[in-house]
């Protein structure tokens, strides 16, 4: 708890440190994957409740169990074009429907499609960009006091150093990331000892989602 500042009640009571939730949707959803199943599985294989996800982080506390409140979720995602492919743009719309409803903040970006596509994926472009830009602004302005970055994706260390070493005392930076036999990825930084919220299988059966969007 070093280094970590509480706000008091008047009564002198500690009130719980506020938290944040920054997720990279593909990313998680990828790394759920690996981790628990196969790509050869049905697309609902790696789903997960942005919503759900919160909670349970919320649950664990902050770095070595301080208690916690979580303020936001927010969940960043690519967004299929409606005219080249209008089935999984109808999945997606639906899918973030569901997350708007249950209170998260959902980001998104065109994804950009190559010139080979459908051959080739479309691409996500932006999305970790507006995750580290968001990040480090909260940081400053003031909206968290704890901020857990759910993502693998190292494009976002730059932001976790940023806010913990520009904010001492003040800010504390945490990860979430999958574990299991076949995937022990995190984000970290070298030389600093960032908090991690490992997630197993038992994990993620709590926070599926088995909707199929496609119907």
């Amino acid at each position: 708890m070093a280094g970590l500042i509480f706000a008091y009640f008047e009564e002198g009571e500690i009130a719980p440190l506020r938290l944040a939730l920054f997720i990279d949707a593909q990313n998680t959803y990828r790394g759920a994957r690996t981790s628990f199943f196969n790509d050869y599985g049905p697309s609902v294989d790696g789903q997960f409740d942005p919503a759900k996800m919160g909670e349970l982080i919320e649950s664990r506390g902050g770095p070595i169990g301080v208690e916690c409140t979580l303020t936001e979720v927010r969940t960043y995602t690519g967004r299929p074009d409606p005219r080249r492919d209008p089935k999984t743009y109808a999945a997606h719309m639906k899918q973030s429907g569901k997350w708007l409803s249950d209170g998260v903040n959902v980001i998104h970006r065109e994804l950009r499609y190559p010139r080979g596509w459908p051959t080739e994926r479309a691409q996500e472009k932006g999305i970790d960009t507006a995750l580290a830009i968001d990040f480090v602004t909260m940081a400053v302005d003031g909206l968290y006091d704890i901020g857990v970055i759910v993502s693998t994706d190292t494009d976002l260390i730059p932001a976790l150093e940023f806010v913990r070493s520009r904010f001492v005392g003040e800010r504390h930076v945490v990860v979430a990331a999958w574990r299991s036999r076949n995937s022990r990825r995190r984000l970290s930084i070298p030389g600093a000892n960032i908090w991690c919220h490992w997630l197993d299988r038992d994990d993620y059966d709590l926070v599926a989602d088995t909707t199929n969007y496609n119907r």
